[in-house]
């Protein structure tokens, strides 16, 4: 196929793209700052004033849609909160402008999402069929608003899949890299009181899905991107620790966090219990459904 791809040089981007490229897809990557090509890989302009995409993209078979100001940096003041909205805004809608555009329509498009659409809950389970609570923080108005916007492309009559991913374990980045140290330094421990819920997925079980996702016609609509075994963060750091060889021993309470991160430590101090209930349906088979074996395979490939 030919897939298109926003949001690309990103850890999760590269990652596909470079899974895509192994299968012999030919990659076209939308970027504010394009170059030459490099093999099977093409640079096509968009979000700027003299970008005109659709003009490059007519024989496009798929879109993956992953563009997006990053949650992890700098504090949450409202002027961050503001790019990380506005980022996803303006990329779905020109997203939906370029597709409407196109003579020749996509077959299936994935627009990313994530977990935090589902809230912050500690006691609910919550699976693709869950009715969604109200979007009582910042990153559940985010992740409602992100979808929403998409849905002018599922009423072209493309199949439309929203990867709701939850916390992706890698060494090239994301939380990872950040939840580890402490314990490599001998100070790890649990964060706030270790009873909130880390819906998590290896990189590979993500990319895994989302070819899973571009090939399965009977996926449609939201496609919870986590491993089958959610853990509390307790467990988490444990098993960090287990894995490591290092002791669990020092907790960073929920004031520090606070003071230190601010309204973002809600990333580590609340989540929600996902389970990806139509990968399963659908036949997909996990690489890593266990954190241990997932995290044992980090650190053995690191």
């Amino acid at each position: 196929m030919k897939i298109a791809i926003t949001g690309g040089t990103g850890m999760i981007g590269q990652a596909l793209t470079k899974r895509l490229l192994n299968e012999g897809h030919q990659i076209v990557i939308l970027t504010r700052s394009p170059k030459a090509a490099e093999g099977a890989v093409s640079y096509v302009e968009w979000l700027t004033d003299k970008a005109a995409p659709e003009q490059e993209l007519n024989d496009v078979d798929a879109f993956i849609h992953l563009a997006g100001a990053s949650i992890n940096d700098g504090r949450w003041t409202e002027e961050r909160k503001r790019v990380i909205l506005d980022s996803r805004i303006d990329g779905t809608k020109e997203l939906v402008r370029i597709i409407q555009a196109l003579d020749s329509k996509p077959a299936v498009v994935l627009s990313a999402s994530a977990v935090g659409i589902y809230g912050q809950d500690r006691h609910q389970t919550f699976s693709e069929d869950t009715s969604l609570p109200p979007t009582a923080d910042f990153l559940s108005h985010v992740c409602v608003a992100w979808e929403n916007l998409a849905e002018p492309i599922a009423e072209l009559g493309i199949r439309l899949v929203h990867p709701r991913i939850g916390v992706v374990l890698s060494t090239d980045g994301g939380a990872y890299p950040l939840m580890r140290l402490p314990y490599k330094l001998f100070g790890g421990g649990t964060m706030g009181d270790g009873k909130q819920w880390v819906s998590w997925v290896h990189i590979d079980d993500l990319v895994e899905l989302f070819l899973f996702a571009l090939t399965t016609d009977s996926v449609n609509g939201p496609l919870n991107i986590t491993a089958p075994h959610p853990e509390t963060m307790r467990r988490f750091g444990k098993t960090i620790g287990n894995v490591l060889h290092r002791p669990h021993w020092l907790p960073a309470p929920r004031f520090a966090l606070e003071l230190a991160l601010g309204e973002k430590s809600v990333i580590v101090l609340e989540g929600a219990r996902v389970i990806p209930k139509k990968a399963l349906e659908n036949g997909y088979k996990f690489r890593y459904a266990e954190l241990k074996d997932a995290l044992q395979n980090l650190e053995h490939t690191n």
